[in-house]
């Protein structure tokens, strides 16, 4: 049929209800028509029949029919990109998934947590356009580092909330990271025990491993394994924080020799080392998945898709996501 495109789902979109897919996309198609389109199956998702609440996947191809609407074309969702939109719209395309208690956002690199010293725009400011009837804002219950991409999980109640507070602080969550770095490890695998101390510098505050003992040293504990090296001049890391101390992945990596590219604290390349041409001096490191215990009963395990500038790396370097995702 004239008229009828298939559109590919893109990497960011990964867990996106369907009907959000469309508010996305074409942002004029009402509730009512979508519903008709579903129901009369000219709607598809890789040919077959699907309702409004089906979860799309990256890869997957969406049928849709002619619909007299404009469509809103979005590029990756980056700092930049989310400048002149507004942040309802913003967070709808970060959602990977929600439920009447709980929200996991797909951070964008570059984007604050929360607000501070420099920072314009933050997650947590941009949840007062998802209040409820009740007045309730959605509220955070971990962090990120702004420079970090990835999964971050946001409460929707008081006591959800709290059910997921307890959760992160008894360390019943598990949390697994992606990082690129330079070098390789000596061990392909292994446990980072150490005592970190933060200090403030001219470029912020940083961290630094101490001594048992020492003043404001705190204990930190990670696991890391090697997934795949590039002539050992770089690795891909899958790393797995037991404690939650600031920084504590950065600064572990660090401490093997292998600092994750793009750093802009702990990567002090050496003066003849040089990017890669085509690799972006960002941080990559990605809040891969999460599983955490819901608040209504049973786990939710929730994964993210590399960043744009971590997929631009990953295709320069040669990497096969298989080898990541195989451990799922």
């Amino acid at each position: 049929m004239a008229g009828v495109q298939l559109i590919q789902v893109a990497a960011d979109e990964t867990g996106m209800r369907l009907d959000r897919w469309f508010k996305v996309h074409f942002p004029g198609l009402g509730f009512g028509p979508l519903q008709k389109l579903l129901r009369s199956g000219q709607i598809r998702v890789d040919g077959g029949r699907v309702k409004s609440e089906t979860r799309v996947q990256p890869g997957q191809t969406v049928r849709v029919p002619p619909l007299g609407v404009d469509e809103k074309v979005h590029g990756p969702l980056t700092a930049n990109t989310m400048k002149n939109r507004d942040d309802d719209d913003v967070l709808k395309q970060m959602l990977l998934h929600e439920d009447d208690k709980v929200l996991v956002f797909n951070k964008p690199a570059g984007l604050a947590v929360q607000g501070g010293s420099g920072i314009t725009r933050n997650v947590d400011e941009m949840l007062e356009a998802w209040r409820n009837k009740k007045g309730e804002k959605p509220r955070l219950v971990h962090r990120l580092d702004r420079d970090t991409a990835g999964v971050l999980v946001v409460a929707r109640t008081r006591a959800a909330a709290q059910a997921l507070t307890t959760a992160f602080r008894e360390r019943e969550t598990k949390k697994t990271y992606w990082a690129l770095v330079k070098g390789t490890p000596r061990q392909k695998e292994g446990k980072l025990s150490s005592w970190l101390i933060k200090e403030s510098t001219p470029d912020g505050d940083r961290m630094r491993i101490g001594k048992h003992g020492e003043q404001g040293a705190d204990h930190a504990v990670s696991y890391y394994r090697v997934l795949e090296e590039a002539g050992q001049q770089l690795t891909w890391l899958e790393m797995e924080p037991y404690t939650g101390r600031t920084h504590q992945l950065r600064v572990h990596a660090l401490s093997l020799g292998t600092p994750i590219i793009g750093d802009p604290k702990y990567f002090d390349a050496d003066h003849n080392w040089a990017f890669p041409g085509g690799m972006q001096k960002r941080l990559h490191l990605l809040a891969r998945r999460i599983v955490v215990p819901h608040p209504s009963g049973g786990t939710l395990d929730i994964t993210a898709p590399l960043p744009p500038h971590m997929v631009q790396s990953w295709n320069l370097i040669g990497f096969d996501l298989e080898n990541g995702e195989a451990r799922y």
